[in-house]
């Protein structure tokens, strides 16, 4: 058994069932180098790792001060109430910890937990199956719109008594019919740590719902961070998603999108930024499994010094997905030789009646444009900025609601100015 398990196993609060999750993991261990969904982030310094059990720790409310209510915030993994906001919760919408739910006598109401995952390529989501016991639980009922986005704040604390920790979120977010809601995750550092996050996120959306989501990634530059997001899409429903990974020494997301309804639309972008020795990955797989689907993907990479940028675009179009619209772009920018990116779409159609697309780049700044800048007075190093920050914020502007792209613009434009000063 490698440290990581051994340490994590440690931690082990639950039932059977979840019980039988975490040893089926300890028996098959981590995946390989040679695995395949693993093949361009190894696994092998982290096994060595240990990590102990995340307990409550106090941080600054200053920290959040740009970050308005409704807003859940977990700390180092644990729900923190004063640093919540749910005191004015829109008519309509239902926002719970799961610490609070798994208190209740409702089955029905935690029955996501039940989801299992055997794979061997999967051990995170082993992991948070067998070991969350902390998260957030969001319904939408009905027709009912939620204006105001709701904030979903994660804070990796330093925490000097306890070393490095470890926790496990798992959230589930249900839209019913006809419902609205847009989400904001923040991950933040509150000092300097060497944590490890893994979250794990479900989410339904019901026939001609819209759910729209946004993650801005800022965790301290020694964290290591896993997430997964699975996504049901019903008839006619629609999924809007930004992604922008700023921060941490190695981060990893997994974004898996049923299109499961007639109509459905899936719009999901992304700004992977590997500076320093940063490793960062992404992989995305997508299932158009009906008729007159669309899904459409910009995203866009930098690496820099000796940073490593990671990307998967996955589409597969089942049989009888008639009419699907598949278009998908990642582009990327090599800031140094001694950096790195590494980029993999694949398609796979099994139907007749369908459009996709899809490319990747992998280059340099353009020479041509660099010194039409440089012609009209611009030094070399604001020329550059300008190049790589128009590189990159393609992805911000395509965000419909101004309150979540004026975070996201902040939030790019302070990683950038750190990559290219």
């Amino acid at each position: 058994m490698s440290a990581l398990l051994d340490s994590l196993a440690a931690g082990f609060q639950g039932d059977a069932a979840r019980r039988a999750e975490l040893d089926g993991l300890l028996e098959d261990g981590l995946p390989p180098a040679r695995a395949e969904a693993w093949k361009y982030t190894s696994l092998r310094q982290l096994e060595r790792r240990s990590f102990g059990v995340a307990k409550a720790v106090a941080v600054d409310p200053a920290l959040l001060a740009a970050i308005p209510a409704p807003r859940l915030v977990f700390v180092n993994g644990c729900f923190d109430a004063a640093l919540s906001d749910l005191s004015a919760l829109p008519a309509g919408l239902d926002l719970r910890p799961l610490s609070q739910l798994l208190q209740g006598d409702d089955p029905r109401a935690l029955a996501f937990l039940e989801r299992r995952y055997l794979r061997v390529d999967e051990p995170f989501a082993r992991l948070n199956a067998a070991l969350a016991r902390e998260g957030a639980v969001i319904r939408v009922n009905a027709g009912a719109v939620i204006e105001v986005p709701l904030h979903l704040v994660h804070v990796g604390a330093a925490d000097a008594a306890a070393g490095d920790v470890a926790w496990h979120l798992r959230h589930f977010v249900e839209l019913r019919e006809g419902a609205r809601l847009t989400i904001v995750e923040h991950e933040l550092a509150a000092g300097d740590h060497a944590h490890l996050g893994n979250a794990l996120l479900h989410a339904h959306v019901a026939h001609d719902a819209q759910l729209t989501q946004a993650r801005i990634q800022t965790a301290a530059p020694r964290a290591t961070l896993f997430a997964r997001t699975d996504v049901v899409l019903a008839q006619s429903a629609g999924y809007d998603r930004t992604d922008l990974e700023l921060g941490a020494a190695l981060t990893r997301h997994e974004l898996n999108v049923r299109l499961e309804g007639d109509g459905a639309q899936l719009r999901a972008d992304g700004v992977l930024l590997a500076d320093g020795r940063r490793h960062v990955d992404t992989r995305l797989g997508i299932e158009h499994a009906a008729l007159d689907t669309t899904s459409n993907f910009v995203w866009r990479g930098l690496a820099s010094q000796r940073g490593h940028a990671v990307f998967h675009g996955g589409i597969l179009i089942h049989q009888g997905a008639d009419g699907t619209d598949a278009d998908l772009s990642n582009k990327n920018l090599l800031l140094a030789n001694t950096a790195e990116i590494d980029t993999q779409p694949t398609l796979e159609i099994h139907a007749d009646d369908v459009k996709a697309v899809h490319g990747a780049t992998v280059g340099q700044l353009d020479p041509t444009a660099l010194f039409y800048l440089r012609s009209r007075g611009l030094p070399e190093a604001q020329a550059r900025t300008l190049l790589t920050g128009a590189f990159c914020r393609e992805v911000v502007t395509r965000i419909d609601a101004a309150p979540v792209r004026a975070l996201c613009e902040t939030a790019l434009d302070g990683a950038l100015e750190r990559v290219t000063t």
